[in-house]
């Protein structure tokens, strides 16, 4: 479960460090997409296996309603380093530029300017 605040910067390239305390919910490699808010969310593989799932057993109306939630996805993986690096098109659509706000929130966590 993940839970708590963390102000974090993005570096020069674009490398977001994910705290320690989410690491292990997130694992070493996660999935970051666009979320309804103006945030991005990070799902573990475990969520995102879920969620794909989930929207599989939609009726086909409603899974295209979603196709943005796939389109502008990146699976990341953290460096030796625990950082990833954010795609620019996900860092521009939510207008992360410099001081990254990270949150847990249950089974995911959201990157907010």
């Amino acid at each position: 479960m993940m839970f708590g605040t963390y102000e974090h910067s993005l570096d020069a390239k674009g490398r977001l460090a994910i705290p320690a305390k989410l690491r292990d919910d997130l694992g070493s490699t996660f999935y970051v997409t666009l979320s309804m808010d103006k945030c991005l969310t990070a799902y573990s593989q475990e969520s995102w296996e879920k969620l794909m799932m989930t929207i599989k057993a939609m009726p086909k109306a409603k899974q295209i309603k979603m196709r943005p939630l796939f389109s502008h996805a990146a699976k990341c993986d953290l460096d030796g380093q625990g950082r990833i690096l954010l795609p620019q098109k996900l860092r521009e659509f939510v207008g992360l530029e410099k001081d990254v706000t990270v949150v847990g929130n249950g089974d995911t966590a959201e990157f907010w300017d």
